[in-house]
């Protein structure tokens, strides 16, 4: 999936608009995928943007937690 971005975008307003609310921070998981726009921090308008499926997290505790 893409996003087109708008004047303004952040890459934690895009996980925003991309996976929801409370999950901002998901940023990193998009910026891995999007190595080449690294250099935007404030995107202008009509950047195409690599949406990755969103990871279910797991928790790191042992079964028996």
């Amino acid at each position: 999936m893409t996003y087109t971005t708008v004047q303004g975008d952040t890459w934690d307003n895009i996980a925003y608009k991309a996976y929801g609310s409370g999950n901002e921070a998901l940023a990193g998981d998009l910026m891995k995928a999007n190595w080449d726009l690294l250099d935007y921090f404030v995107f202008p308008a009509g950047i195409q943007v690599q949406i990755p499926e969103q990871v279910q997290k797991t928790d790191d505790l042992p079964p028996w937690r």
